[in-house]
């Protein structure tokens, strides 16, 4: 720790003040508060391992100045490609030199996002974390709020937002090409979690297991096991927690297929038609909710209410084996992952990289609105860009901040076994107390005060 006037700064102060700096370097000029685009950001890798690899190879245009992993393993890995960087293995330490960097990379596992993303804002650091943006509602409101304030440079690793398709097909529903949007479909074949060993490997698990287990694996050479839980209550290390991406199936430190690919799939429909905070929310899935594991299949129908001149909407969300009755019926094109816009003169069917009008016949002559919305730079370039003083990207966490809320909410009405009605002001169900639990979590000793 750093030492004034003979005592010692604590972590808190610390952050505290650098807040206070933050926000005023946000009143800047962007001149002042961003950097030349030929000048190179100092980048703090924060999870070098795992998805960070492909994360520090979308920045590394940029200079890698410190990366971090509970595995050593991943670290040294890392820094053949990096040999110059400061190498940590606990990321609240990478926060103790903040002069070393301008901005960060948030790859870890998602129970931790939030500490490593907070304590960048509080350092007045440009954030890019990878999806979901947080573990629970009660974090995703916490950073959205937070980095509102302080008007740095955020993005959630939810690539495909900066997709042409996406783009095209906002587009098409702003032209009125299919009428007004009523229903929205969006459906994943990925089917990891809790269901029957049949299930498990007809859909191709990773990882088939019902219970917790209760015996100790040797924790992997250069892993520090109290690092990587964190936050998250103590247990023996066991081979069905890790690598990635076996843990995001466990409550204690995912949210399973909902929060994580719900980030890329309602994407589309969140950004097409300005989707924020849902009225009330609904999951059904074969049985009672886990105390331990998400589900593998499961149905969540959120409903919304009008957005300007948009109408009340109805979006739907299958994933594993769960599919809208068009596509069982095989009245669309059966794609195994895809959203589907039902409009009152037509539908768009679409997935990462393309889409389609349907009825097709119906839509043989038509010409396509022009080209509005500019093509992005690219995923990674819009951050960087950003955080040298360029517009905000698309992705920011104002925008992510809402989508990873409304993920999250479909687990929360699943747990809590009840439609919810939801008052998102008040961060409530408002009928249903039962929900409070998952809306936000207790954290091991030690965690908790990092984020205030």
């Amino acid at each position: 720790m750093k030492k004034k006037a003979g005592r010692q700064i604590t972590r808190r102060q610390f952050v505290s003040s650098a807040l206070t700096a933050a926000g005023a370097a946000a009143g800047m000029p962007a001149l002042l508060r961003g950097r030349n685009l030929n000048d190179k950001l100092n980048i703090a890798i924060i999870g070098a391992g795992g998805r960070g690899i492909t994360d520090t190879a979308g920045v590394a245009s940029e200079n890698i100045a410190v990366l971090c992993d509970v595995d050593a393993n991943a670290v040294e890995k890392a820094a053949m490609l990096h040999p110059g960087a400061k190498k940590f293995t606990d990321f609240r330490k990478v926060f103790d030199r903040p002069g070393d960097f301008d901005a960060v990379v948030v790859c870890t596992c998602e129970h931790t996002h939030v500490f490593a993303t907070m304590l960048a804002l509080k350092a007045g650091k440009h954030v890019y974390c990878e999806k979901p943006l947080t573990h629970n509602i009660w974090e995703a409101r916490l950073v959205r709020e937070t980095a509102s304030k302080l008007k740095l440079a955020t993005q959630m690793g939810n690539q495909g937002h900066a997709s042409n398709n996406h783009r095209r097909v906002k587009e098409l529903i702003q032209s009125g090409a299919i009428g007004p949007v009523r229903e929205v479909h969006v459906w994943v074949n990925r089917a990891w979690g809790i269901q029957s060993r049949e299930a498990a490997v007809r859909n191709k698990d990773i990882v088939i297991i019902s219970e917790r287990p209760k015996e100790a694996d040797p924790v992997p050479p250069g892993l520090d096991w109290d690092l990587w839980l964190g936050p998250a209550p103590a247990r023996p290390f066991n081979a069905v927690y890790v690598p990635g991406p076996k843990w995001y199936r466990w409550w204690d430190f995912g949210n399973g297929t909902m929060s994580d690919l719900g980030s890329h799939r309602n994407d589309l429909a969140f950004y097409a038609l300005d989707l924020r905070a849902p009225l009330t929310v609904e999951a059904t899935a074969d049985g009672p909710a886990h105390p331990d594991l998400a589900p593998a299949t499961m149905k969540v129908t959120y409903e919304y209410g009008r957005r300007g001149d948009m109408p009340p909407l109805t979006l739907t969300w299958y994933q594993g084996e769960a599919r809208p009755q068009l596509w069982t019926e095989g009245r669309i094109p059966q794609w195994p992952d895809a959203q589907l816009f039902v409009g009152d003169k037509g539908m768009i069917l679409s997935t990462a990289d393309k889409h389609v009008l349907l009825p097709e016949n119906e839509f043989a002559e038509f010409v396509p609105p022009p080209e509005t919305i500019p093509n992005s730079p690219g995923h990674y370039a819009e951050w960087i860009e950003a955080c040298k003083g360029g517009k905000p990207s698309l992705a920011n966490f104002e925008y992510a901040g809402w989508t990873t809320e409304a993920n999250h909410l479909g687990n929360v009405a699943y747990r809590a076994g009840k439609k919810l009605h939801w008052d998102a002001h008040a961060m409530k169900a408002t009928n249903a107390p039962e929900a409070d639990q998952f809306i936000r979590r207790e954290y091991r000793k030690g965690w908790k005060g990092l984020l205030t």
